[in-house]
């Protein structure tokens, strides 16, 4: 069965191989120890509730419970660009027009803008190549919902994620390359990590202060503004099922989009239900749910077959297990 379960200090070394294997663009999975070593410190400090919850990053991992194997990770963020900005361009569009020619145009322009200041993220989603498929990947995004549902106050009105935007097959980036390398004159894999271990301040030195013209850009870069990674497709099909959309906001560097949605909108949010559990070895069930502890300090989630009656649920021994709760505790289930 797999288990989606808190991160703490100890994945380490699980975390950096996932780190290595999702390649450039991956902001938030680095390939330096010692950030992802204070990353599982902050993971193992949120989880316990040490520190103030607007500060609080969980991260969790996919692991095989047969076999002790990890072969994916997801995080939430409680609240992002409080401390350090969250930078993004905004796509504007500005109408011209001049009766006496009879001419109306539409020139699209990317300003530098901060508006996410205090929402909550949802990101770092990234499983093995051998679990993309199976459900495995819903199980491990929607988990990132029912942690969020679990106690809804420690996380923002508003949710959002970010996809990473388009790279070739030999690892060049057109936005970057075409755009933003004009004004980082750096390599991309070094102003991507620098976005993660600094206050971002060589952005606010550095970056555009007046908006770029769209049409003014080589076609390589235009064609990839505001799309997806085509390792990020199957993300995004889960994000707009969960009812994110495109917000206008597309990444400063590699010109991926972002998507957001209102918390208690998301679907798995909204329709999960906490209900008493039992146990027992014959389930009746054909189709199986996602179960998860209705606790943001003991969480754990599951995908397995459960007969729901009333304001219970019968689960397996197994999953009991899995979930460490005994007959009587509370459970969320999203069918």
């Amino acid at each position: 069965m797999l288990i989606v379960r808190p991160a703490g200090p100890a994945d380490l070394d699980h975390l950096l191989e996932l780190a290595i294997l999702s390649g450039p663009g991956f902001t938030s999975l680095p390939e330096d120890p010692d950030v992802l070593s204070e990353r599982l410190e902050l993971s193992q400090q949120s989880f316990r509730g040490e520190i103030p919850w607007e500060e609080a990053w969980y991260t969790l991992m996919l692991e095989d419970g047969d076999t002790g194997d990890i072969d994916g990770v997801g995080s939430v963020k409680a609240t992002v660009g409080l401390k350090r900005p969250f930078f993004s361009f905004r796509l504007v569009n500005n109408i011209v027009q001049s009766p006496s020619l009879d001419v109306r145009l539409n020139h699209q322009t990317l300003v530098l803008v901060n508006e996410c200041a205090g929402w909550t993220e949802v990101g770092s989603l990234f499983l093995k190549a051998d679990r993309r498929r199976g459900g495995a990947g819903r199980l491990l995004a929607q988990s990132r919902y029912m942690l969020i549902g679990a106690q809804p106050d420690l996380f923002a009105d508003t949710v959002l994620a970010e996809l990473r935007g388009v790279f070739t097959p030999d690892g060049a980036c057109p936005f970057w390359d075409h755009v933003a390398h004009k004004f980082f004159p750096m390599e991309f894999d070094d102003a991507d990590r620098m976005t993660g271990s600094t206050d971002k301040q060589f952005i606010l030195d550095l970056a555009p202060r007046h908006p770029i013209y769209v049409e003014l850009l080589p076609e390589p870069a235009r064609a990839v503004i505001g799309k997806v990674h085509p390792q990020g497709v199957p993300a995004m099909a889960l994000l707009e099922s969960e009812g994110f959309r495109p917000n206008g906001l597309v990444d400063i560097f590699d010109a991926g989009p972002t998507v957001t949605c209102g918390r208690d909108n998301i679907r798995t949010v909204r329709d999960a239900r906490v209900l008493a559990v039992e146990i027992g070895s014959e389930i009746k069930a054909e189709l199986p749910a996602l179960i998860s502890t209705d606790s943001v300090a003991n969480f754990r989630a599951v995908r397995t077959k459960a007969d729901i009656h009333d304001d219970k649920v019968m689960i397996s021994p197994e999953a009991a297990r899995a979930l460490r709760v005994k007959a009587g505790d509370t459970i969320r289930v999203k069918v």
